[in-house]
Order: structure tokens, then sequence, then C-alpha cells
């Protein structure tokens, strides 16, 4: 029988819910579990897919092609787990099917309310996503207090109740603020917020304590914390800033949390052995080499928007034993004032994206790269864009563009896929999930990844146009990556560079910190020679 963990969290949003999830995961997972997670998100969108990352900060995409939380790949980084359609689910979602069946005439005539249709739902879905796991840990997005997130805390009443206590606990995360006037971490919000969980009918077995702070959460803050929300001392688990979030799952073990979550749990595991991730940091840590990398987006004044390329660099330079100084440059700054930002950087990279806002200067971005023999690399947008500037300042295809920033233009070196031409809807339409790549050997590809068949996920609507594959390849650019049918290109490179590659696809969605891609491997030690 699974036995389940939900995360909730009080007081503020941004908590670090989805990276305390992920690390008591990884822990449990090393003592030999088979842990699970979902994201249960309390917005009305059917999706992420269509909000904007300002909103949103980053989609998150699954093999299976679901766009997802970001907090989704958290769980991939710090786990072996490769999350599916089942692993994340809305409100918009819920009352969507329930909506479909009442309309289907399914509820014989019933009034159809949020108890108990939409939380028998939200149940029906915990259970059948999470059924092939020894613990699963569902985490419920916003705060405690939101109105969106009542039939999801309901449904975990439910739950608990009808699971019992050695079989399902939760954990509250909440935020101990600083006063400095009085030099001191007030418990007042905290105990606010369990009050209003204990409102619902919801006790916290376990409350996990964020402090921004270098200031100890010290016994007396921990006894009054149990005293007046009802659970022991030694479940108050404090959670002050780290260095690095990968030293998470070691500030956990450290206070026993996974001990005592699996003596609630009757369960009885090996010992965790937590080397790996003690490496992991020591890297972070001290490594004493430093590279800058310029990430020239249009979405770099919020770079949750890059989540997994942040952390795709950061794993790439564990791999390389360096650290890794990431710039962020606003490519419309580039188009208004000039290239002076790229100076004095080790390696650009551009980023996925959409529309046209900022394109000019991230095509400066490639040229300077290209010309200036700066290790370069692409990813989807990015992909495009270096194809369009190489279309224009080498195969001299003047003004070349993509039919997505210019349906008029002479050149259409990048337009929309055939299979994407009729498509109206927005929402989860687009060439999304998995898919194989064959890849040319004697060429940086195949160097990079050592085999000729790959499989990576996308995100994308546009594509390389084939009619102008001939007269770029006679320019000097190398296709060394396609679909199996040759149809649709995958990745391009360019000789007589030291590293400039780019792919259509999202490498960054499948890097690990105790697995780091080798893209952004390769990509970083080109910035050391």
């Amino acid at each position: 029988m699974t036995k389940y963990i939900f995360m909730t969290g009080g007081v503020v949003s941004s908590l670090g819910k989805g990276l305390t999830s992920a690390a008591i995961a990884a822990i449990l997972e090393n003592r030999g579990l088979k842990v699970g997670i979902m994201k249960l998100d309390p917005y009305i969108n059917v999706d992420p897919g269509t909000m904007s990352p300002f909103q949103h900060g980053e989609v998150f995409v699954t093999d299976d092609g679901t766009e997802t939380d970001l907090d989704l790949g958290h769980y991939e980084r710090f786990t072996n787990l490769v999350m599916t359609k089942n692993s994340n689910f809305t409100t918009g979602q819920v009352y969507l099917s329930v909506i479909n069946r009442e309309r289907r005439g399914e509820y014989l005539g019933k009034t159809v309310q949020v108890i108990p249709h939409i939380t028998n739902e939200i149940k029906d879905r915990i259970i059948k996503g999470t059924q092939e796991f020894d613990i699963a840990i569902i985490e419920v997005g916003g705060t405690v207090g939101d109105i969106e997130s009542l039939p999801f805390l309901e449904s975990i009443r439910q739950l608990k109740r009808e699971l019992g206590y050695g079989n399902a606990i939760s954990i509250h995360m909440t935020l101990l603020p600083y006063l400095k006037a009085a030099n001191e971490l007030k418990t007042k919000p905290t105990q606010n917020s369990v009050r209003q969980l204990m409102q619902i009918g919801l006790q916290a077995d376990f409350i996990v304590c964020r402090a921004e702070v270098d200031i100890e959460i010290t016994r007396k803050i921990k006894e009054k914390i149990s005293l007046f929300c009802n659970l022991p001392y030694q479940n108050v688990i404090t959670a002050n800033d780290v260095s690095t979030i990968y030293e998470l799952p070691i500030l956990l073990h450290q206070q026993k949390l996974d001990e005592k979550l699996l003596t609630i749990f009757n369960l009885d595991y090996p010992l965790a052995d937590l080397q790996v991730w003690e490496d992991i940091v020591d890297k972070i840590k001290n490594s004493k080499v430093t590279t800058t990398i310029g990430v020239v987006g249009k979405y770099v004044e919020l770079t949750e928007s890059y989540k997994s390329l942040n952390e795709a660099l950061t794993h790439a330079g564990i791999k390389n034993s360096v650290k890794i100084n990431l710039k962020f440059i606003s490519s419309e700054d580039i188009e208004n004032n000039g290239i002076d930002a790229l100076k004095d950087i080790d390696g650009i990279l551009i980023p996925g994206g959409f529309g046209n806002r900022g394109v000019e200067g991230k095509i400066l971005a490639v040229k300077f790269a290209r010309e200036n023999k700066i290790p370069f690399l692409g990813i989807c947008l990015g992909m495009q864009i270096a194809v369009i500037e190489y279309a224009r300042d080498v195969a001299k295809l003047k003004d070349a563009n993509s039919t997505e920033f210019n349906s008029k233009t002479d050149y259409p070196v990048i337009d929309i896929m055939y299979s994407q031409k009729d498509i109206t809807d927005k929402g989860a339409t687009m060439r999304l999930g998995a898919y194989p790549s064959i890849i040319k050997e004697e060429t940086l590809a195949y160097n990079i990844y050592e085999q000729i068949e790959i499989s990576e996920r996308h995100r994308h609507r546009y594509e390389f146009n084939n009619g102008y594959r001939d007269i770029l390849e006679k320019n000097g650019l190398i296709i060394s990556a396609t679909s199996p049918d040759n149809q649709l290109v995958e990745m391009i490179e360019i000789k007589e560079h030291p590293f400039f590659i780019a792919v259509q696809f999202h490498p960054e969605f499948k890097s690990k910190p105790f697995l780091p891609h080798p893209l952004f491997a390769g990509f970083i030690k080109a910035t050391l020679k």
C-alpha cells in the first residue's frame, strides 16, 4: 500500500515546497524506496503552457509531452524519476473533467458540487497517479488561506481520514520572518497558518521552518512552535537558506527527517548514504576556477523563466569542477545599445522563447560569438536565431528571417511546421515531448553524445525550412542531427570554431547534478580553453 506525504505551505508563497519535496524524495530514494512526487496547482488554467514566464516562471516539459509546473523539474533533478502527465494537475483540469462528465449525463441528474464531485475527482487523480510507489509526496501549490486551494486541502483532509495516520502524513512549510528592530525570528505567522490548516481539519505532523537570515532557529523557538501548533518538538524542522539547493537533502537528513517519516510509516529500510550529495556540494562551493556565461534572452528580469537552464549550467560546472557565473543579458539592450554587454564573457547561450521582441539583439549576439570564436550554444529558438544569422551574414540571403517574426520575408529559412499550419488553439498544440534524433558521425554533436541515436524533449511550432538546406550547407553550415526520417533539422554546427552548436530541442530538461547533460558539459569545457 502506498504511503502519502502531503506538503502544504503557509505565510507566503515561493518558500521552496517543491525543492523540499524533491530533497525528501532524494533521501528516501537513496534508502531504497520507490518514491513518486505529484504537484497540484490551484490555478484555473488547464496547464501552464500558455502562461507568460513572467507570470509563472519556466514551463517544464515531460517525456510524454505534458507542459507542467517548474517544480517537476526539481523533482526530476533530485531523483531518478521521469515525470509524466500523471505527475501534475490543475484546478482547471479537475473542473473541466467534472463539467464534461456532467454534460454527458454521467451524474444521473444529481446536483454537481465541490463536495463530493470535485474532491472525489482530486482524490481519484492522486490515487491513480501514485499506486506504483512505496511513498508518494503530494505538493499543493499556493498558500494555505488562498481560496483557490480549498478543494485540494479538503481532498487531502478526506484522504488522511480514509488512509489513517500510519499511512498519511502532513508536512507544512512556513516562514519565520525576521524583525531587525527586535533582532529575532517571529513565530506568530506560523501559528496563524497552522490554525488555518486546523480550521480546515488538517493537523500538521511536521513543520518545516524557513528563515532567510543566518540566525539559529533555537530550541526555544521550536518549543514555542511545538506548543502552539500541537505537534512534538522533534517534528519542527529547520530550513534556513543554504548556499546551494543541493545542500538541502543533507540538511534534512542531519535532522533525521527521513528516519522520523519511516518510523511513522512503520517502514524499515537501509540508512541513507548521501556521499554523492556531499561531493556535489563540495564541488559547487570549493571549485577555484570561474567561467562567465552570457545568457542572452527576453525574460532575463525573471531568472525563474530559465530555471532548468540555470541548473543545467550548474551541473556542467560540477562536471568540470568550475564555478558558473551567469550574466543575464537582455537582447533588447543589445538591440538598443550594441554588443558591449557581450565583452568579457567566456561563452554565449541563447535559450528558447517566443515572439519577435529582442530577436535582432539575439542575432547580433550569435554573430559576435561566431566571428570572435566565443563558445556558443543555442537552444530551440536559439538554433533558429543561429540559422537566421548564418543565412544573412554567411550565405548572403539578405534579411533572411523566420515567418514567426516576418511573414513576408523573402528568405523564410525558419517556417511554421506543416503539422502546425491549421492549428488555432494555443494550449498543448506544439510539438511537445521526447522525440528521437539521428546524429551524423564525425561531427561535434557526435563527439559530445558519443552515440548516433538520442532522445530529447521538444517544445516548438517553427522549424528549419528544408527549402534552404542546400544553399546553407553549400555555405558551410553543418546539419549534424535530424529526425529519423531526415525531415526535421535537430542540430546545426559550424567548422573552424572552438564550439558552435545549436539544437532545436531542450537538453536542459534532462540534466541532473549527478548526471550532467553532455551538451552543457561540453559547452562549459570549451569556455575553459
